[in-house]
């Protein structure tokens, strides 16, 4: 006698739903495994407090930094003028970055003509305020921010770093994990909420490893602003300032302590972003020079100069001391990659920075550790790679330091 048929059951509904809460449960477990690794990674690269230190220079590094000859330092050395350098073996002297700030302060002391070395602003000159912005992901935006905070930095200017990417790198770049060492309200958003409780802007703003450049780290809280913003547009409270003015106001509050902010905007055009371009006094739109990026950017102006059209009927500052296109990750002996930037020299003129950024596996090996081209050693790297990037790298950077220059001479 056959047996009966078998009775099918549907399980897809049941499946469905356990498939759900595992990819919950899953995507979270993941995420805390990876946090835990992230930190003892860190542990490894930066014992014993898992901080990060910045190493010292020799005297040819220094020579540079300052625009000196290498000779004058020894100089001073031997007349026991200035900071005392660290002496190892054959007489190679190095300094400390508190030493190269020392000694520019030092110079300035006994400064002859209008040379100054400490480069700060004066008190009738306006606080800088540089949004390095695209919402193209890959184009470079904190690897520009970082190098460009710590060169500025390095030169001798009073620097604040702004971390407004809710992704945090640029706070992970300077030591600091977002999920272990930011705590609530610890980000700029705790500084430009809507609620009550809100913090003064100094109190958020950390120390880094790096004298003269101060940090206000990012985390996943900045999502916060983004999702109140529209609620509070909504209720319009009497006495609440609008969001476009939150960061500007924020960042006054601190302004006669820095020469330049640099702020790293999200890959995004929120409302963070935009209370960003309202901070502003400079824009820096990062580029990569492929077609499909050219494009992204193109939706990007377009958006941008609608969006903030309507900002500045509402009361937005829109005044800019200049806005420039940098060209990342570039290869000159790329024949597409030299059409398209000279398609943009074409369209936007001098908007286009003359120097680009080219792309080198001496920073994105740098950026394994956590590090930037300005805090590695040229023996970590083959020699020409590590020159050929970080000569591209300054030339960027002094390019955009005589941008602040004429912007405080005008």
């Amino acid at each position: 006698m056959p047996s009966p048929p078998k009775r099918r059951v549907d399980t897809s509904q049941a499946n469905s739903t356990a498939d759900v809460t595992a990819l919950h449960d899953l995507i979270a477990r993941d995420a805390r495994g990876l946090s835990e690794k992230l930190h003892e990674h860190r542990l490894k690269l930066f014992p014993p407090k898992a901080e990060k230190t910045l190493r010292r220079f020799s005297s040819t590094e220094t020579a540079k930094i300052i625009g000196v000859a290498d000779s004058y330092l020894r100089q001073l050395t031997l007349e026991g003028k200035g900071p005392t350098p660290e002496t190892k073996a054959h007489g190679r002297r190095s300094y400390s970055f508190a030493d190269i700030r020392a000694l520019r302060e030092f110079l300035d002391e006994g400064g002859k003509g209008d040379r100054r070395y400490l480069p700060q602003r004066a008190p009738d000159q306006h606080l800088q305020v540089i949004c390095v912005a695209n919402f193209k992901g890959g184009s470079a935006k904190t690897t520009t921010a970082a190098h460009l905070a710590q060169f500025l930095a390095l030169r001798g200017y009073r620097v604040l770093a702004v971390d407004l990417d809710p992704q945090a790198s640029l706070t992970a770049l300077h030591g600091y994990q977002p999920e272990f060492d930011v705590g609530p309200d610890e980000t700029l958003y705790g500084a430009i909420k809507y609620s009550e409780g809100r913090r003064s802007t100094a109190e958020v703003i950390k120390k880094t490893y790096f004298p003269g450049l101060d940090l206000i780290p990012g985390n996943i809280e900045l999502m916060e602003f983004e999702h109140e913003s529209p609620v509070a547009l909504a209720e319009k409270k009497a006495g609440s300032s609008m969001f476009f003015s939150r960061v500007s106001q924020s960042l006054a509050e601190v302004r006669d302590d820095y020469d330049v902010v640099i702020v790293d905007c999200p890959p995004q055009l929120g409302f963070l972003t935009l209370s960003a371009l309202c901070a502003a006094t400079a824009v820096l739109v990062t580029v990569h020079p492929q077609m499909l990026d050219i494009m992204s950017m193109c939706q990007f102006l377009l958006m941008t100069s609608e969006l903030l059209a309507v900002v500045a009927k509402a009361g937005g500052n829109m005044q800019y001391d200049w806005m420039r296109y940098l060209v990342t990750r570039h290869e000159p002996t790329d024949g597409p990659q030299t059409q398209m930037v000279a398609f943009m020299r074409s369209l936007f003129g001098e908007r286009v920075l003359t120097n680009a950024m080219v792309k080198s596996t001496a920073i994105s090996d740098a950026a394994i550790t956590k590090q930037t081209l300005y805090e590695v050693t040229r023996e970590q790297f083959t020699r020409s790679t590590y020159d050929r990037a970080l000569e591209s790298m300054n030339q960027v950077n002094a390019e955009i330091e005589v941008l602040i220059d004429q912007a405080w001479s005008s």
